[in-house]
């Protein structure tokens, strides 16, 4: 069943941090099975207080997603976004047949 990591940014604090998350991150997508849904574009908040940018990714399964999360070329990349920005991350499971 397909999973979901959330991102969502509130703040930036550091933007040399943020410039090298943005420069590791995309070396710990090489060669794995994920996909971005939706990543840092236009957003509105319905309820709560305004965030900067929400990232989506798509896994094939949550230990896919657990995998990448805690592997060593995200895990590089993860440092700098933890110095840069103030942010929660989310891991979600999907459903087996769309809720109608």
């Amino acid at each position: 069943m397909s999973a979901y990591v959330v991102m969502v940014r509130e703040r930036t604090t550091d933007t040399e941090a943020m410039a090298r998350y943005r420069e590791l991150a995309p070396r710990a997508r090489q060669g794995r099975d994920m996909s971005s849904v939706a990543h840092y574009g236009a957003h509105q908040v319905l309820e709560g207080e305004e965030v900067e940018g929400i990232a989506i990714l798509q896994f094939p399964s949550m230990a896919a997603a657990r995998e990448w999360y805690e592997s060593p070329e995200y895990s590089e990349a993860r440092a700098n976004r933890l110095q840069g920005s103030d942010a929660k991350v989310f891991l979600v499971e999907g459903v087996a047949t769309p809720i109608a």
